[in-house]
């Protein structure tokens, strides 16, 4: 298998594993985040009804998707970028003979 295919692979399947949970987590944050904003909410975050527990999820899941979402971005960065020819130069002089 050459190194494109291998990059396509790993760029089809960081997008599918990292990429599309990395984006739900964004819309979670952001709504977790609008959500304790409004006053007399109904929030509930895992029994909690504080709006500063929502706004602290919210911001937590906004950080990581950033992160899920970088993932398969340096992925394909990495797998499709042009590598530096390697030049081996033969104009060095041969050590003389022991």
């Amino acid at each position: 298998m050459d190194p494109k295919t291998k990059g396509i692979i790993a760029t089809i399947a960081s997008v599918v594993l990292c990429g599309c949970p990395g984006l739900f987590m964004c819309f979670l944050g952001a709504t977790s985040v609008f959500a304790s904003s409004i006053p007399g909410a109904d929030i509930d975050v895992m029994g909690s009804s504080d709006p500063a527990a929502a706004t602290t999820m919210g911001i937590v899941f906004l950080c990581l998707s950033l992160i899920f979402i970088a993932i398969p971005i340096a992925v394909g960065f990495f797998s499709f970028r042009k590598k530096p020819a390697v030049v081996v130069s033969n104009n060095e002089p041969i050590p003389p003979a022991s």
